[in-house]
Parts: structure tokens; sequence; C-alpha cells
């Protein structure tokens, strides 16, 4: 099967940034999943955090980072529109977890302030990638007679 096009447009520095962004975004998720499945398995924490140690809580919200952080991870890295989706929420799950239930949780204020920077980058690159598309659909119109 042959491409519709023989070349393919070459991406913008903004998309370019962009991916490479989500990329690095996409491996701190994994570092987080794999950290929850650390815990909840034994191996971190002295075997303090296994899931049958753990409160009710934290059984909620530890099984289901674990699960959620790896596919925002696969999401981010593909690029795909629901890698970000998924990363919200889990990223929403873990700054709820530690700014509005500290006394359950802890605080963990290095978390929250990376989640908030990371989700602050992100409506940043989304408003150039708005504006750059804006800018080319202006410069591309051709008005015919």
């Amino acid at each position: 099967m042959e491409a519709d096009s023989p070349t393919t447009p070459l991406r913008s520095l903004t998309e370019f940034i962009y991916v490479l962004f989500l990329r690095l975004v996409a491996l701190g998720c994994l570092w987080f999943g794999l950290q929850y499945w650390a815990m909840l398995v034994g191996y971190s924490h002295g075997g303090l955090g296994r899931f049958d140690l753990l409160s009710l809580p934290w059984r909620v919200a530890a099984a289901g980072l674990a699960v959620v952080f790896p596919v925002a991870a696969l999401g981010l890295w593909l690029a795909g529109s629901w890698g970000p989706v998924m990363w919200m929420i889990a990223a929403g799950g873990q700054v709820l977890m530690f700014s509005v239930w500290p006394e359950i949780f802890g605080h963990n204020m290095l978390a929250i302030v990376m989640h908030v920077s990371v989700a602050v980058l992100y409506l940043v690159f989304r408003l150039a990638l708005w504006l750059e598309s804006r800018h080319k659909r202006e410069t591309i119109t051709v008005d015919l007679p």
C-alpha cells in the first residue's frame, strides 16, 4: 500500500518540543507507576506498604494510581489525545491525596508542585500550538475569483 503523499510534512519546532515534553512526562508517570507497584507488592518501604497492610483509603488510591500512571505513560509516549487525559486523572488524584487529605496520605509538596508545573507547561504548549496552527491557516488561504 502506498502513502497518499510521497512526502510527509515536517513537524515544527514547537511540535517537536511538545512531543519531547510529553515523553519526559511519560517517563515520570512510568516512574510513579513503578513506585506504586513496588509499594503494593512489598518491595519498597521495608515491606510496610504491602496491599494487605494498608488502610482502606491507601488501598484504593495506591491500586488506582498503580494502574492509571502506566496507562497515562503509554498514552503520553505515543502522543495520543487520551494520554494527557489519563495523566490529568492520575495527577489530579495524587494532588487531591496530598493537598485535601494530608491527614490520611501525608504531605508531599514536591508532587503537588511538579503536577501543577506540568499542567501549566502543558497549557502553554497547547496555546502555542493553537496559535501556530491559526497562523498557518491565515498564511495559506487563497482567494479565488
